[in-house]
């Protein structure tokens, strides 16, 4: 596109800030929805900052990035203009919501799933298509830290969108939720284990409850097993049966947002879509439903 993207951004917020300063790195030309003077003043270098939706300029795509218990009003919305829109992880906090603007906003409409653009999940998903560690058994992700900022939604909303989005990544596929148990003490779901599936299966771990931050990916296959031991590792760690010492296996330290920000502006100028479609989406929202109640927390 001539003179870079057009886009429309809805929400400056802590997060937002940094979808603007990676759009303008890109090269496009971003106007800004914003109502809080905080957002506002996040909002440095955007060709306009509006107010609504309504009052943004002509535009070739629309990201979303407003807090999730809006996502479902704010993204029906967005898809009025008739140009394709990519809201931020989870699609809604709302399975009936995020199925009807699946089924609403046809090929439109994707989830800005950064960890399938991790350059790390990315080769443990080449790892476990082309089988050199034999078949693949499953999954553990574990996802843990202290404290949610976000305010609208509980924990389990925030955090396990991520590790969902890694298994639609590495496997191919979101298994069917078996169990989960869940820490409820406080407001909402604090800590979820799920299990998901039977071969492959998968098990989360996710908290806002851990004295200690982590984020792993391991892969679990018949013949070893491979791990990515943090979300800003430069290296993926291959350990086979048999051998003494892992492989380490060098990984880009580009950081996904910027990636998947490419994707989506690459596939405005005609390119393939984005990887989580609206329909990966509201699976997500719903297996995240599933496993709430499987955890004795309400809808």
């Amino acid at each position: 596109m001539a003179g870079g993207a057009r886009i429309g951004l809805v929400g400056c917020g802590k997060w937002g800030q940094f979808i603007l300063r990676d759009l303008r790195a890109l090269g496009c030309r971003v106007s800004v929805v914003a109502r809080s003077a905080e957002s506002r003043a996040r909002a440095e270098g955007a060709e306009a900052v509006v107010a609504t939706l309504a009052d943004l300029p002509e535009v070739d795509g629309v990201v979303v990035a407003t807090p999730t218990s809006t996502h479902a009003e704010v993204t029906e919305e967005a898809l009025e203009r008739g140009v394709p829109v990519f809201v931020e992880k989870p699609l809604t906090d709302n399975s009936a919501a995020a199925e009807r603007l699946a089924a609403a906003a046809g090929e439109r409409l994707f989830v800005m799933d950064k960890w399938r653009y991790h350059p790390g999940v990315e080769l443990l998903g080449e790892l476990a298509r082309e089988g050199s560690l034999g078949a693949v058994q499953g999954l553990l992700t574990t996802r843990v830290g202290w404290g949610n900022p976000h305010g609208d939604v509980d924990a389990a909303w925030i955090l396990a969108p991520h590790d969902l989005s890694i298994s639609l990544e590495i496997l191919g596929e979101l298994p069917e939720a078996r169990a989960a148990v869940g820490d409820l003490s406080g407001s909402g779901v604090e800590l979820l284990v799920g299990l998901l599936g039977e071969r492959p299966w998968h098990r989360l771990e996710i908290s806002a409850r851990s004295p200690e931050r982590r984020r792993e990916v391991t892969l679990v296959c018949e013949q070893g097993a491979a791990m990515l031991a943090d979300g800003y590792s430069d290296l993926v760690l291959v350990r086979r049966d048999g051998v003494a010492e892992p492989e380490r296996l060098e990984i880009s330290a580009e950081l996904p947002l910027m990636r998947e920000l490419r994707a989506f502006i690459e596939h405005l100028e005609g390119g393939p879509p984005p990887r989580s479609s609206a329909a990966e989406g509201a699976l997500v929202v719903r297996r995240i439903s599933e496993l709430r109640t499987l955890a004795g927390a309400s809808a």
